[in-house]
């Protein structure tokens, strides 16, 4: 059998010699960024970065939804995953989206391509309970550089509002680029962002039927590790987006819509 060694290998050199160029030309515009961001740094000193002004929503995922941006009742727990005694006509589904406003460190991202969220919960024996269902949502560009963010569900959530928040979530952040290490992150699945997400707009209902409601809620008060699985772009992304970050430089703030459902008329 003839093999041409010459042939097959020379569009992989070509795609190679691509693939190394986007990653070089990467390198220098985040150095270039990481060296603006530095000197910015020195003459404005720590109060360069303000946090988010606070103003709505409630974001999350599980079933690999991610990168979707919509969910619906379809995406809900199955009646099988709900807690052993719960009554399907007492438990409800809700699908939820919001838009908003992120920042991580230096970095500025709108939220303008909903993130969508689907939990179930009920009560089981008086006690209330929730099953997480999935969560789905798009990159979003970050201002002035050629990265995008991925919110990803970070293993919790406890949507039982109380007089103190309307939640609690942990999300990580998969950071995408050209020349980006695909398990490249901001938080990972065993050190997450966790959030408090607190109420700045109450519930209204917009829709009867079906009912849907929506409300504002925001974290200005979490902290941001630096990156993680980025290998050697990870010094220079740190610096670029400003991290680790301390509490009080980072918020997220959304603006939510909910859609409730019933067990019992779940389809």
């Amino acid at each position: 059998m003839d093999i041409d060694i010459a042939g097959p290998s020379r569009p992989s050199a070509i795609h190679l010699e691509v693939f190394m160029l986007r990653a070089r030309r990467l390198v220098m515009t985040l150095s270039a960024l990481a060296l603006a961001a530095g000197t910015g740094a020195a003459a404005a000193g720590p109060s360069q970065a303000a946090p988010v002004v606070p103003g709505a929503g409630a974001v999350a995922d599980a079933h690999a939804r991610t990168d979707a941006g919509q969910l619906g009742f379809a995406d809900c727990p199955t009646l099988s995953e709900l807690p052993e005694g719960a009554d399907p006509a007492k438990w409800r589904c809700e699908a939820m989206t919001a838009t908003g406003h992120l920042t991580l460190g230096r970095a500025d991202v709108p939220i303008d391509r909903p993130l969508a969220i689907t939990f179930a919960e009920g009560r089981v024996d008086g006690e209330f309970r929730q099953v997480f269902g999935a969560m789905a949502a798009t990159p979003l560009r970050v201002r002035g550089t050629p990265l995008s963010i991925t919110p990803r569900y970070g293993g919790y959530s406890d949507f039982e509002s109380n007089d103190e928040r309307r939640g609690e979530l942990d999300l990580t952040f998969r950071i995408s680029g050209p020349g980006v290490p695909r398990g490249c992150s901001i938080g990972t699945d065993a050190a997450p962002v966790h959030l408090v997400l607190k109420e700045t707009d109450p519930s209204r209902v917009v829709s009867p039927d079906p009912l849907v409601v929506a409300f504002g809620v925001a974290d200005n008060r979490f902290a941001v590790p630096g990156t993680s699985g980025c290998g050697r772009l990870g010094r220079v992304l740190d610096k670029v987006l400003g991290l680790p970050a301390p509490a009080g430089v980072n918020g997220i703030d959304l603006d939510a819509r909910v859609a409730l459902r019933s067990y019992g008329e779940v389809g």
